[in-house]
């Protein structure tokens, strides 16, 4: 053996060498340890050697492993022995690099099998075994048929296998626990856990049974059960079934019964004990003592009474219950229904509960309450002066008593067995009604009273009249029993009403033109209103005329017309205006204004009237008359070629429109002035002078005027020549030969003229003044002989040669001012 040589080579080397690999201990058996350690640079192989921790010099194992490998296992070890692990790591001589040590166990030695496994409940079994010495605990290993594993840690035996299945067999093996790890695991052993138990319900569905119920427990091939009478530790009935249900019968009414039960397996094996169950049997049938009318606080009510068992267990519920819906419930001997209405008839039962329920009820008993008082009285006024007084049948009743008081103290009743009485009533009054029913047991209550008001009197003195072409007013002397007038009036196409407590009433927004029948109806807020009352006829004023229409027939004449919308109507048209007032009448739909004057405006409207009345007058339209024609005019000619019209006022004109028509041109102008100055005025011509007069709306008139002729042409050319003996010679081209012309020379110290005959061209001024200036006009004579005043002016100089004229210059014109 060479091992201690080795040990002691590697604890020297140990010492000199750094401790650098980390070693541990991945896991352990009781016969191997796997080791894990870090790899060490430059190390070509590993080694690992083992030795007892009391022995340090005498290793047991070793194991080389590559350079490559850090995880490596060390076998022929003890179970459960404390060794010291030591890893080295070897250069390719060798040599030792660097080594890490270990102290750890091995696990414990392979455990004997499970000495017993027991089935506590369905879920659970208890195992025993033998404990190992050094085991710190113990792994129990199931498995399942599915091969599923599951491992419980325990410490001691015996222990508890909680949470399995029911009714399952599970292999199962132990293993020891140390600080080093787990030893191998036994020799497996089989168990089965039981059924689990069955989930009892009862219910007790009569007074001497109970029925017990439970889902069917998978694999159960029997059932047993036992029932216990509570406060008895004696069984009284067991019973085994493969069914699921047991009905027990023959038992104590109002008792309570334990119930417990557990199921069989195919191997003969007892299941797990159910929980124990309570469940109480039904009550027995109460039997009813007496049935009674009793009053409670002005209410009316059926007290029942029975006779109360009192050998029962817990306490009782009592249910008393009617065929009218009236219950009451109780927990002693009596209690009583309410509220009772008069004529019922009730059949009652009684019956009684406990926690098990309702025991069947009692016999029916039948009771009958008093009678009820007639209802839905009502009035119906058959005929004027007689009321029939009906009323709803009432059930078991033999008669009926009908009392009438009237408003004014007057009383009447009638005795009967149908369901109506008749009496004698008047317009107008109120009555009060009250019905009693009698049979055996006396009369109903106080019952309905009906305030009863016959139909109010028709008004007399009915008055119409109408007060405006819509409106008529409706007045009546007042009647008895009328709170309310509904006055009504009725066309053929409409209805209006009008409600008011006086007696008077208007009825507005009538149609025109039309007849309206029309009745008082008297009415009261009980009764109603009296419908029989005469109806009076009343025809309403005419329509207002409507679109109306003018038509000017001439200057001074307009035709008026409109749509015809009455039946039978004349009519009146009236023209008013600031220069009076013009009429015209007619029955047709159209009327002729005349003798208006010029420029005037008038309202034109139409009124209709028929023997009903006066009616509306129609929408005004607006008549305008032409504007009055100026009644004076002058034309004043300005210049040759200009003229000014002027003009006197005209009533309603605004505007004017003047024209002067030749047969050579014309001229016109447009103005709100009086006066006008046209242009373009032809000399020597004669015109027809016209006007348009125009008002503000536009209506024209057309005036006409005398003619007139604008002056002679004024001449052209003129020339002035000097002649001998200190004479002028005056030249000039003439426009005509239809007139005389009048020369004027105008100087500084002198003025001259001369006149030319018709047809003559030139004119000779004697005993000129030389040495002057001289304005020279030559203009023609109007046929009144009055000189054309705006022919141009000639300046000339007239110089002197000694004692005769020298040179006549010509020095331009001059315009006339």
């Amino acid at each position: 053996m060479k091992w201690p040589a080795i040990f002691v080579l590697l604890s020297i080397c140990s010492q000199a060498a750094a401790q650098d690999i980390e070693v541990s201990v991945f896991s352990a058996t009781s016969k191997s340890v796997i080791l894990r350690w870090t790899r060490v640079y430059g190390a070509s192989s590993y080694k690992v050697i083992a030795a007892p921790q009391n022995s340090p010099g005498n290793p047991v194992g070793y194991a080389v492993f590559g350079p490559n490998t850090v995880m490596g296992t060390i076998n022929s070890l003890s179970p459960n022995i404390m060794y010291t692990f030591t890893v080295a790591a070897l250069d390719n001589a060798r040599e030792i690099l660097n080594n890490g040590t270990i102290d750890s166990s091995s696990a414990p030695e392979v455990m004997d099998p499970l000495l017993t496994v027991k089935s506590k409940d369905s879920k659970t079994f208890i195992v025993s075994f033998s404990l190992k010495t050094g085991a710190t605990s113990y792994i129990i290993r199931l498995q399942n048929p599915n091969r599923f594993i599951r491992e419980n840690i325990v410490s001691s035996s015996p222990a508890e296998i909680e949470s399995l299945d029911p009714y399952t067999e599970y292999s199962l093996s132990i293993m020891s626990v140390n600080g080093g790890g787990q030893s191998q695991p036994s020799s497996p052993v089989t168990a089965k856990t039981v059924l689990p138990p069955p989930q009892l319900s009862a219910s007790s569905p009569s007074n001497n049974s109970i029925t017990v119920s439970w889902a069917p427990v998978a694999n159960a091939v029997q059932y047993s059960l036992s029932l216990y009478k509570f406060a008895s530790n004696t069984t009284i009935i067991t019973h085994n079934t493969s069914n699921t249900n047991w009905i027990v019968s023959g038992l104590d009414m109002g008792s309570v019964y334990v119930i417990k039960g557990f199921a069989w397996d195919p191997e003969g094996r007892k299941g797990e004990d159910s929980l124990y169950i309570d469940q109480m049997t039904r009550p027995a049938v109460p039997s009813i003592a007496n049935v009674s009318m009793v009053m409670n606080n002005g209410l009316a009510g059926i007290s029942v009474s029975w006779e109360r068992d009192e050998g029962v267990f817990g306490s009782l519920q009592y249910h008393v219950m009617s065929d009218q819906n009236l219950t009451c419930n109780s927990t002693s001997s009596s209690c009583t229904l309410s509220p009772v209405g008069c004529g019922e008839v009730h059949t009652v039962r009684v019956s009684t509960s406990d926690e098990a329920g309702p025991s069947d009820p009692s016999g029916p008993v039948v009771f009958s309450t008093f009678p009820c008082p007639p209802q839905s009285l009502a009035v119906v006024e058959s005929t004027e002066g007689s009321c029939t007084l009906t009323w709803d049948t009432v059930t078991h009743v033999n008669s009926y008593t009908a009392f009438i008081k009237r408003g004014d103290g007057a009383e009447e009743s009638c005795n009967t067995t149908s369901r109506s009485c008749t009496y004698n009533c008047t317009c107008g009054h109120t009555y009060l009604m009250s019905v009693m029913a009698f049979n055996q047991a006396g009369s109903s209550p106080e019952g309905q009273v009906l305030n009863y008001t016959t139909l109010p009197c028709c008004p007399e003195g009915v008055s119409i009249s109408a007060v405006s072409t819509d409106t008529f007013e409706i007045t009546w002397t007042v009647s008895r029993g009328a709170e309310l007038y509904q006055t009504r009036a009725a066309d053929s196409s409409e209805v209006i009403l009008c409600n008011d407590t006086a007696p008077v009433c208007a009825l507005s927004d009538l149609s025109c033109d039309s007849s309206y029948s029309v009745v008082v109806t008297p009415c009261n807020d009980i009764s109603g209103c009296n419908r029989a009352c005469k109806a009076h006829t009343q025809i309403t004023a005419p329509c207002m005329p409507m679109n109306l229409m003018l038509t000017q027939r001439n200057s001074s004449c307009f035709s008026v017309s409109w749509t015809p919308n009455n039946r039978l109507a004349n009519y009146t048209v009236t023209a008013s205006g600031d220069d009076g007032t013009r009429t015209c009448n007619t029955d047709g739909n159209s009327c002729d204004i005349t003798d208006l004057p010029c420029g005037s405006k008038f309202e034109v409207s139409v009124i209709a009237t028929s023997p009903a009345g006066l009616g509306l007058p129609s929408y005004s339209e607006l008549l305008e008359t032409g504007p009055c024609c100026p009644v004076d005019q002058v034309v004043d000619q300005v210049t040759q070629a200009m003229s000014n019209v002027s003009w006197s006022p005209a009533k309603g004109a605004h505007t004017f429109i003047t024209s002067l028509t030749s047969t050579r041109g014309h001229a016109r102008c447009h103005t709100m002035d009086s006066h006008c100055l046209m242009g373009c005025i032809t000399c020597g011509t004669n015109y027809t002078v016209t006007m348009e007069a125009i008002s503000h709306s536009g209506r024209r008139s057309n005036c006409s005027y005398e003619g007139f002729s604008s002056s002679a042409c004024c001449p052209s050319g003129v020339r002035l020549y000097g002649m001998a003996h200190s004479s002028l010679r005056v030249h000039w081209r003439g426009a005509g030969s239809s007139h005389s012309y009048v020369t004027e020379l105008v100087g500084s110290r002198n003025n001259y003229t001369c006149t030319a005959s018709p047809g003559e061209s030139s004119c000779d001024v004697p005993n000129i003044q030389c040495g002057d200036v001289y304005t020279v006009v030559v203009a023609p004579l109007s046929p009144e002989g009055s000189i054309v005043l705006f022919c141009t002016q000639r300046i000339y100089s007239v110089s002197c040669a000694g004692s005769n004229l020298g040179t006549v210059i010509y020095r331009g014109k001059r315009s006339v001012d």
